[in-house]
């Protein structure tokens, strides 16, 4: 119906309704033979004809699409009758000096009984007959979490749309007063402490999680108890979202593995950040990489005049420079470089060239096993690649050098780690007498980089398994990696030279559990794909540190960031080592570098690459 004949029809219908109101109003208190020929009865009704259409108007009663009503246009039914009534009520007494007060209220109460019941009529019509008989059968019974402003407006969009595949059940909420409440002819069941037995109880096929203001860790272990039951779980991601009215069905998503971590996100210093980062000129290694190219994305928040992309890899540089030249300022220019950190005289060129303000050194390899294998490569690019890069800083007095580290570096047992330890003495040696401040991050596996074992579960589960474990007792830090980088970057801003920082990843989780849990997230429940241990592989340990006893400490500089004391071998042995790496055997080289890493006794080394 065009909106022309929509008012007509409902004036023609108001119109109907105030005069029916005002006189039945009038008769029930003054019956009299004709009221038709009252003429203040005439006058009081022509009054209240125009003043409604009036205020009709101009609360836009006859604009609202009254089949989707709710409390807002009941309260502008409110408004336009309320001073229809008080406009005939003043016409009343000009005219006789007396206003009917017990037929303008019995009037007014009709008026919006039938003025309210007609526009209600085509909502209930409209969800009864029109598009009662088009609700998909087959709609998956859903259990909504949370009987708040969120999960009812959740709840109420699953029942308006007739097309969705979720069909709303019931509600469960912590909120004591309100279990055994019905919201839309739902009852609020109870709290979170029974959604197993409601699952079970009402054949629930589906899952929302629709409390955004939870805390991160909370939020967590209500995800996980979800999944534990094996049902496919939402979430509705955003408190924003329903402050700024943007709350809707589409933005509800299925639940990631970095939700289950339970991580608050850290308030990084902005202003500090922008101070060193900010119209300066940043250099990021390994800018391709999946911790160097979320560093580039974080770094270009800040409008630095140049963004030096330097990476080994041609497609991953060529990718992350389109990805970026998209979203950059006008202000920063961006420099994609192919260069091999091993190339010394490449990585001078390139550094005397730009003269960088800060360089953030992600290029590395970081493959355990592979590493154990190739313990020349790990020496190669670990070891003289970082000598090379932090050194052409020391000469070009590059203001900040940030290197990024690894939990591996801690105690290790393979080359891999032992290399990223002898990186971190090189530059800690470094900024004993240079004016670049040199600091190491050290931190955990990070979800969805190249190395992590997510990528990997998930083509497994994909090929339908069994997914691999290599023990079941085995532990890893995790942490999200724009969590990883943007803490790095505020790391960076930390350093007065010389610091090994370590972020705080949290509780270790087992890699098991990761496992079942990224099995029932791809929609599997337990048992439909196997998990499969195959045993611990050269160069693993069972569990990881991010710091050995004699470098902890409680002190923290800034939230989720602490300094470990990390204690450097002496520059005369740094040197010495550095001269005889090359000449050693492969096994004289891992027995030297992981006797340094683990702070044995270096004169013992020394004798030992002697003979």
């Amino acid at each position: 119906m065009s909106l022309s004949k929509r008012m007509l029809m409902l004036v023609f219908v108001d119109s109907c309704i105030v005069l029916f109101s005002i006189y039945v109003g009038y008769f029930l208190i003054h019956p009299i033979d004709n009221p038709f020929m009252d003429t203040f009865l005439l006058i009081s009704s022509l009054t209240i004809f125009l003043a409604h259409n009036g205020f009709a108007m101009f609360y836009g009663l006859y604009r609202k699409v009254w089949e989707y009503a709710s409390v807002r246009e009941l309260v502008s039914i409110f408004k336009a009758v309320t001073f229809s009534i008080i406009m005939v009520a003043i016409v009343q007494f000009v005219i006789k000096g007396d206003v009917l007060y017990r037929a303008l209220s019995i009037t007014w109460m009709l008026h919006i009984l039938l003025i309210g019941g007609s526009r209600l009529s085509l909502k209930v019509f409209r969800d009864s007959y029109i598009l009662g008989g088009k609700f998909n059968n087959k709609r998956k019974r859903t259990l909504i979490i949370g009987a708040g402003s969120a999960g009812t407006m959740i709840a109420r969009q699953l029942l308006r749309n007739k097309e969705s595949p979720l069909k709303p059940i019931a509600f469960l909420d912590d909120d004591l007063q309100k279990k055994g409440l019905e919201i839309f002819n739902m009852r609020v069941l109870g709290g979170t402490d029974i959604i197993a037995g409601a699952v079970k109880d009402l054949d629930i096929k589906h899952i929302i999680i629709a409390i955004p203001s939870l805390d991160k860790p909370t939020s967590a272990m209500l995800m996980q108890q979800c999944l534990n039951t094996g049902i496919h779980t939402q979430i509705m991601p955003l408190i924003e979202d329903l402050l700024t009215g943007k709350v809707s069905i589409n933005q509800i998503r299925d639940v990631r593995i970095e939700d289950l971590l339970g991580r608050d996100e850290v308030e990084l210093d902005l202003e500090l950040i922008s101070t060193k980062l900010t119209n300066k000129k940043i250099l990021i290694t390994g800018a391709g990489g999946s911790i160097g190219s979320e560093i580039c994305r974080q770094v270009a928040r800040f409008d630095p005049k140049q963004l030096i992309l330097l990476g080994h890899g041609e497609n991953s540089i060529y990718t992350i420079d389109m990805e970026l030249r998209k979203k950059v300022s006008p202000n920063t220019e961006i420099i994609p470089i192919i260069a091999d950190i091993q190339d010394r005289n490449r990585i001078f060129d390139i550094i005397a060239t730009h003269k960088p303000d800060v360089i953030y050194h992600a290029a590395a390899h970081k493959h355990v096993p592979l590493m154990e294998y190739n313990p020349i490569e790990a020496v190669k690019n670990n070891i003289f690649g970082t000598k090379n890069v932090a050194e052409a800083a020391d000469m070009f007095r590059v203001e900040y050098f940030v290197m990024i580290s690894t939990d591996k570096a801690v105690n290790p047992p393979n080359m891999m780690g032992a290399s990223k330890r002898f990186a971190e003495m090189i530059i800690q040696n470094l900024a004993k007498d240079s004016r670049t401040k040199f600091a190491a991050v050290r931190f955990g596996n990070v979800l969805g980089s190249r190395g992590s074992v997510v990528p990997l579960f998930k083509k497994q589960i994909m090929a339908g398994g069994p997914v691999t474990i290599t023990d079941e007792r085995m532990t890893r830090y995790f942490m999200t990696i724009p969590e990883a980088s943007r803490l790095v970057i505020q790391a960076g801003t930390l350093a007065n030279g010389g610091e090994v920082f370590v972020l705080d990843m949290g509780e270790p989780v087992k890699i098991v559990d990761l496992a079942n849990n990224l099995i029932r997230l791809s929609g599997y429940s337990k048992g439909e794909i196997e998990v499969k241990e195959t045993g611990i592989r050269p160069g693993e340990k069972l569990y990881e540190e991010l710091m050995n006893e004699n470098e902890r400490q409680n002190e923290v500089v800034f939230p989720k960031i602490y300094i470990g004391k990390a204690t450097p071998i002496t520059g005369n042995e740094l040197t010495y080592l550095l001269e005889k790496i090359p000449t050693l055997s492969i096994d004289e080289l891992k027995d030297t570098l992981l006797g340094v890493a683990n702070q044995k006794n270096v004169e013992v080394e020394k004798k030992a690459v002697s003979i």
